[in-house]
Parts: structure tokens; sequence; C-alpha cells
């Protein structure tokens, strides 16, 4: 299948090179481009976009507000948001998780990882780039000195199995990786995982990340 794509960025030059590097890859097709999130969000829902390249600063609606209009909706829920910016700054990336967006990664990318990282947030995935994670760690590292910001209460509602899986989610293994550790089927984590995300209120992987360390559940420097 064709992955359906929306650039969203006010740069003309930077929307030409990135259509031009989607194109050209196999599997792949832009179906609009948008200067803005208010055209982001409508492009995606008009062309059946699979993903949104989103850019963060844009005029009149930015991208952060775009990826909570497009993951709010039920009609564009399904369409998977790359955030493609500058600024790969703990505030930025948290928030864009929060938003919804399934994956941050800068503008610097080289272009097979950009062709990679597209491919791996249309699959469900979580996609954080170097950059992005440690920026990421470094905030959670900041909470990590005030125990008492922690949100356990939200973790009451899991099973047992499903606190174990968003651990390892958290440490950032795939559903395959789950699967060999814990000796169960592919499908069964990934039911697992998607009741985990629908009793967080939660609609993207990446966010069961932020989940796990502000809880408290995984901390910097977990390994798998």
């Amino acid at each position: 299948m064709t992955i359906r794509v929306v650039l969203a960025d006010d740069q003309a030059l930077l929307r030409g090179m990135l259509r031009l590097l989607v194109d050209n890859t196999p599997g792949m097709e832009v179906v609009g481009e948008a200067t803005n999130g208010a055209e982001a969000v409508e492009l995606a829902r008009e062309q059946r976009a699979d993903v949104v390249l989103m850019d963060i600063r844009m005029p009149e609606v930015d991208g952060l507000q775009a990826t909570r209009m497009l993951t709010s909706d039920e009609r564009t829920a399904d369409v998977k948001v790359l955030i493609l910016t500058t600024f790969e700054v703990d505030e930025y990336v948290a928030e864009a998780i929060r938003a919804g967006a399934g994956g941050f990664i800068g503008k610097g990318t080289d272009p097979e990882d950009l062709v990679r990282a597209i491919e791996t947030v249309a699959a469900g995935e979580a996609l954080l780039s170097a950059a992005a994670t440690k920026a990421l760690m470094a905030r959670f590292q900041r909470q990590a000195e005030h125990p008492w910001q922690r949100q356990t209460e939200r973790l009451d509602v899991l099973t047992p199995r499903e606190r174990e899986i968003l651990t390892l989610v958290g440490r950032g293994l795939t559903n395959e990786d789950i699967s060999r550790h814990l000796s169960l089927s592919p499908h069964t984590v990934k039911t697992h995982i998607n009741r985990a995300m629908g009793k967080l209120g939660v609609s993207e992987r990446a966010q069961l990340v932020v989940i796990a360390y502000e809880s408290g559940l995984v901390r910097p420097g977990d390994g798998p």
C-alpha cells in the first residue's frame, strides 16, 4: 500500500525538496502541501492522508495546534503526525507527544532516516530522534527530582500485564521485542498495548512512553 503524505511547512523551498524525496520513494506519495496548520488539517481530511509531515512554527495555526485538531477529530484520528522541526527542545517534544504526534525528528536528518521515520510512524510505532530523546530525558530527569509530580494514580486502571508491557514500551522495546521478552504472540502484545492506550486515553504509542516516565514507571537511564 502507498503511504499518502501531506507536507506542512511555510517554507516553499523545503516543501519542494521534501516532495522530491517522498515522491521518488517507492510506496510513498505526496497528496498535498500546506503552508499552515489549518491547511494541513483540511488536506489531511480531504486527501485521506496516512501521515502529515508537520512543522511546528507556522503562521495562523502552528503545528502543535494542528496536531491536536487532527487527533481530536474522529475523521482524522487515524492520521499519523511526524513533527519535522529545527527546534528539538524538551518543551516542544513533550507538548507534541501530548498533542498526539507519533514522532519527532529534526530538519537536519539524513534523507534515508527521514524516509524510515515516515514508514515507522505510518506503521503506528513511536519515533523520536536522538536529539529529541535527549531533550525529553533531560525533562524527565528534572521531574524525577520531584517525585510528588509523578502521576502514578493514573496507572491504577491497568492490569499487571498491561503495566508490565507499558514499562517495556517506555524503555523503547518494539512489539516484536516485547513478544520475545514475555513469550507472548505479537498479536497479544498489540492487544495489551491497545487496551492500555484506551484506558489511559491516548492515541499514539509515543504518548505511552511519556506516561511511563512521568509516572516513574521508567527512569532515565533504564535500558531494555
